[in-house]
Order: structure tokens, then C-alpha cells, then sequence
């Protein structure tokens, strides 16, 4: 499920779709950091997801975040640099949202 959700966003193996979700989110992230999407960010980690086609290789399903994954420690480390949580709209919780079927909590 958590890869349907990810590619109805917008994110495909062929790239972002145009006027989606996925297209705004770029258009959002690249607003604010001046130009650019960063490597890491949460539209290039889905990015990367819908090119490969699978979201679960990472961690991220439509049950939550799988322990000892890419995702569990992307969470990890989001949560030590924001002093033990992770903020809505970082890249865990987009990702995960989006994973689930969400809007990526914008």
C-alpha cells in the first residue's frame, strides 16, 4: 500500500508527476531553502522511493517505521538534532505520512 500512496503523490519512476502533491512539496521546499531541494529532504527521500518503486527497502510501510531500517534510523538521528522529537514536516513524518496515505503533514 505504503508504495501505491507514495506514487499517487506524484513520485514515479519517471519523476515527479506535475501539479501534484509531490510538485508542490518541491516547489515548497525549494522556496524555502532558495532554490534548491536538498539531498535528504523529504521530497528528495520520496524521490528516490517512487524512482526505485519501493518504500519498503527503507522502512517506511503503511504500518509505521520498521525497527533497525533506514527509516528508524533517519528517525533517530531527526529526533537527537531536535532534542527528542521529530517535528511535523521534517523528513520522518512527510515521509512516513505519505507512506500512509497522508498529505505529508505541511
Amino acid at each position: 500500500m505504503s508504495d501505491r500512496n507514495v506514487c499517487s503523490a506524484g513520485f514515479t519512476s519517471s519523476g515527479i508527476k506535475g501539479g501534484s502533491l509531490a510538485s508542490s512539496m518541491m516547489s515548497r521546499e525549494a522556496r524555502a531553502s532558495g532554490g534548491g531541494v536538498h539531498s535528504g529532504g523529504p521530497t528528495s527521500t520520496l524521490q528516490e522511493m517512487g524512482a526505485r518503486g519501493s518504500t519498503h527497502s527503507s522502512g517506511f510501510t503503511s504500518s509505521g517505521i520498521s525497527g533497525g531500517s533506514r527509516a528508524s534510523h533517519m528517525m533517530s538521528q531527526e529526533a537527537r538534532s531536535h532534542g527528542g522529537g521529530t517535528p511535523r514536516g521534517g523528513t520522518t513524518s512527510t515521509v512516513q505520512s505519505i507512506s500512509m496515505g497522508g498529505k505529508g503533514g505541511r
